[in-house]
């Protein structure tokens, strides 16, 4: 068992967001709890769902309040190539998601993802190329890994 477990607040949303975000990385549910007498929420209906993808369980709450997500906290996915980059960030686009700089995209439920090659944090941690390496990211949406080992290579 995993010790720290996310847990995203949706008002009344956590059914379509899970199924979306199984959609989406593939994955599964783990539980589903339900409000009773003693809850806030309708007797019977979802309280949460506990579900896992890529290894990782979170908790989608149905907290009955419109909560907003922000920037302040995102979930970082490491791709392997540019094929995964784009159908990860494609998927999360649909149903009114946002395209934001830097790799972030913001999804339909208002969740942010930070959709980065895997071998961004190699380049980054190399002092001399740093700085061109993150220059070529500051100018993207959706990353590029061609480019940003181009500005990697270039800047020796």
């Amino acid at each position: 068992m995993q010790k720290i477990t996310p847990c995203l607040w949706f008002n009344d949303h956590a059914q379509q967001a899970v199924a979306f975000y199984l959609s989406v990385f593939g994955g599964e549910e783990v539980d589903r709890l339900y409000y009773n007498s003693a809850g806030p929420g309708p007797d019977g209906s979802v309280l949460s769902i506990t579900f896992r993808i890529e290894g990782q369980e979170f908790i989608a709450l149905n907290g009955g309040a419109d909560v907003a997500f922000n920037h302040a906290l995102s979930l970082l996915v490491g791709c392997e190539n540019q094929a995964e980059i784009d159908r990860l960030w494609e998927r999360l686009l649909v149903n009114g998601g946002k395209t934001l700089h830097c790799g972030w995209v913001q999804d339909q439920f208002g969740v942010c993802w930070q959709i980065v090659p895997t071998m961004l944090d190699k380049m980054l941690q190399d002092k001399q190329r740093a700085p061109a390496v993150m220059s070529a990211l500051l100018s993207m949406n959706k990353l590029d890994i061609l480019k940003l080992e181009a500005a990697y290579q270039n800047s020796k």
